[in-house]
């Protein structure tokens, strides 16, 4: 039970390291990478809820802490749940695999917004570095 607390914890960290370097990269270049983080408009149900930034915010949260949780537990059955680059292959890759969603979307970038892609895909390799570091240091 403490584990997953401490994962809980890691998820939450990791996913507000994510979206503060998304939402600089906002900032700083008006680019609607961040967006995508928070956007439900693919998801049955979620997509009919009004006020979509908090449900954005809470969708966003409970995806980290699940896959940190659960990408954890795999990479422990694999015996490798300390190595750093197995959490940097699979987020990153996973995240360059998921950007196609934008397309379900008029809120977030297009496809073919290479920039938006390359933030998207960095953004989430730093999420993985923060998990996999955490994952090191505390458990």
């Amino acid at each position: 039970m403490i584990r997953v607390m401490k994962l809980t914890v890691i998820g939450i960290i990791a996913g507000t390291i994510l979206a503060g370097f998304l939402k600089i990269i906002h900032l700083l270049t008006h680019n609607d990478a961040y967006i995508l983080l928070f956007n439900t408009d693919y998801i049955p149900l979620l997509n009919q809820l009004h006020n979509w930034s908090v449900v954005g915010i809470i969708f966003h949260f409970v995806t980290c802490i699940a896959s940190v949780i659960g990408l954890f537990y795999i990479l422990k059955a694999l015996g490798i749940e300390y190595n750093l680059l197995a959490y940097i292959l699979v987020y990153t890759v996973g995240s360059a695999m998921l950007f196609p969603l934008t397309a379900l979307s008029e809120k977030t970038p297009s496809l073919t917004n290479f920039p938006a892609f390359i933030y998207w895909t960095s953004g989430h390799m730093i999420y993985s570095f923060a998990v996999g570091l955490m994952v090191k240091r505390w458990l």
